[in-house]
């Protein structure tokens, strides 16, 4: 489970789409960015388990953003 998730825009007008993500997974801190396609390019370590970390996140992201 993705544990303080947290989202921004990554452009100062937030109606442009991109986001930078973070979260903790397995107690260890993860960041990227999300582009409008749904592409998570990651910054740094790629988490484990990457598969269900990307559906995850992708759940998160439509749930705070597209809704």
């Amino acid at each position: 489970m993705l544990q303080h998730f947290s989202f921004k825009s990554m452009y100062e007008n937030s109606q442009l789409p991109g986001w930078t993500i973070a979260f903790y997974f397995n107690n260890k801190r993860y960041t990227a960015d999300y582009m409008p396609d749904g592409t998570i390019h990651w910054n740094g370590d790629t988490p484990p388990e990457l598969d269900n970390v990307t559906k995850m996140v992708h759940e998160l992201m439509t749930f705070h953003v597209y809704e």
